[in-house]
């Protein structure tokens, strides 16, 4: 429901992150778990990566703008 939406999941469920590391690393502590659905800013990668993800998925929040390269300097200042 947040994929290609308005709002993070690090925002509006922040618990489908925690869960999700929580779980897989109980089952296998080597699987990365990569965050993605409505990452728009720095704020939503630096709570994603808070939250124990390894990595970000981007997809519609960067590759329909027009200035894409401005919003992916913006996301890494999440880093």
């Amino acid at each position: 429901e947040l994929i290609g939406g308005d709002v993070s999941v690090s925002t509006a469920k922040p618990e489908v992150i925690a869960d999700s590391v929580s779980i897989v690393s109980s089952i296998n502590p080597g699987i990365p778990i990569l965050c993605g659905a409505g990452v728009k800013n720095q704020d939503d990668v630096s709570k994603a990566l808070s939250l124990g993800s390894k990595g970000i998925l981007l997809a519609s929040g960067v590759v329909k703008l027009s200035e894409p390269r401005n919003v992916l300097i913006d996301l890494i200042q999440g880093l």
